[in-house]
């Protein structure tokens, strides 16, 4: 799993810890939930506590908005029908500001028979409690999205947490076909192991499952405007739309893809690959690619393209009634842009 996905101090959560989840990837976000409960619920049948001979661990979660004192004492406090807890309160930075004094305490001095799980979704909103909660050394799961030449990892780290194994073009091809959404990657990565009868997951078998979506992702059309091709860059723009695909998102990738390119064109010679990838901000699986494309392209075509792309971004946010004419139109001058001297 990557570093920036799931960084925890300490070791797993059990009971009498304060575990703090931050970031704003909910898939992540409760993803850390889901474990922290698991691990605790696997201590108590371990001991005995829920395989029969005595109370199972008691979930109970709530938004930090409705928490008031009288509440969270009984949360906290001793119980007569559950002596293992997990407590989980979503959207801690909606916390009034009347409790931070009382969940401060808390975290320096929590109960041996409950798990705390506080998950903040992000932002500057009640960042004070959380540099608190962190002076008082809590534990803590940051769920940052990984960034989208990261996707393969995850795909990668996915399909081995599912006891499967893949390489690094078909990670690659799954995020072409699928998109960003980590819930999205996750599920088909389960599919994926679940039906490759313990082989190895490849590409030939995603193109089975996910071909059709493959072919109308906003990445295929940027390829293809890139490489200068404009029909076939055009017909996948009409089937993206027709299929469904946000035209924020095409311009999205357009961005991205020529981000990439500028800064591939602009890197200095002689770099390792893995050095340039990092430069540039790819996976070296990519530096082909990109290699490939940039044969096409000046400075003054490159800057040609990203005003065409930022000009379109506007219009499929309002500027503009027709994001399909604005597209089309984005898509015709990256490609009249490509080989321009």
């Amino acid at each position: 799993m990557l570093a920036t996905v799931a960084a925890r101090k300490g070791s797993a959560p059990k009971l009498g810890d304060v575990l703090l989840v931050t970031g704003s990837e909910s898939f992540l976000a409760d993803r850390a939930v889901r474990s922290a409960i698991a691990a605790v619920s696997k201590s108590a049948a371990s001991s005995g506590a829920g395989a029969g001979g005595g109370s199972p661990v008691e979930v109970t979660e709530l938004d930090a908005s409705t928490l008031d004192v009288g509440v969270f004492a009984e949360l906290t406090g001793p119980s007569l029908f559950a002596t293992e807890r997990v407590l989980v309160m979503r959207a801690l930075e909606n916390l009034p500001s009347e409790m931070v004094p009382h969940l401060i305490q808390y975290a320096g001095a929590s109960s041996d028979d409950v798990l705390a799980v506080l998950v903040h979704s992000g932002g500057q909103k009640g960042k004070g409690v959380l540099d608190k909660l962190r002076k008082a050394s809590v534990s803590e799961v940051v769920a940052t999205a990984p960034k989208a030449w990261e996707l393969p990892q995850f795909v990668a780290g996915e399909i081995r947490l599912l006891g499967g194994s893949i390489d690094e073009g078909a990670a690659s091809a799954l995020v072409d076909a699928v998109g960003h959404d980590l819930r999205a990657l996750a599920g088909a990565c389960a599919q994926l192991v679940s039906d490759s009868d313990g082989q190895a997951v490849t590409a030939e078998l995603i193109g089975q499952y996910f071909g059709g979506r493959a072919e109308v992702t906003s990445f295929a059309v940027a390829d293809a405007a890139i490489s200068g091709r404009t029909e076939p860059a055009l017909e996948q723009l009409r089937w993206a739309l027709d299929c469904g695909v946000a035209p924020v998102l095409v311009t999205s990738a357009m961005a991205g893809g020529l981000r990439g390119l500028a800064k591939y064109s602009s890197a200095s010679g002689g770099m390792r690959d893995a050095d340039l990838a990092r430069e540039v901000g790819v996976p070296p699986w990519k530096l082909k690619q990109l290699k490939q494309q940039s044969r096409g392209w000046t400075p003054g075509g490159l800057a040609a393209a990203i005003k065409a792309v930022a000009q379109a971004d506007a219009d499929v946010k309002g500027a503009s009634g027709d994001a399909g004419y604005a597209l089309e139109r984005m898509v015709l001058t990256i490609t009249r842009a490509h080989g321009r001297r």
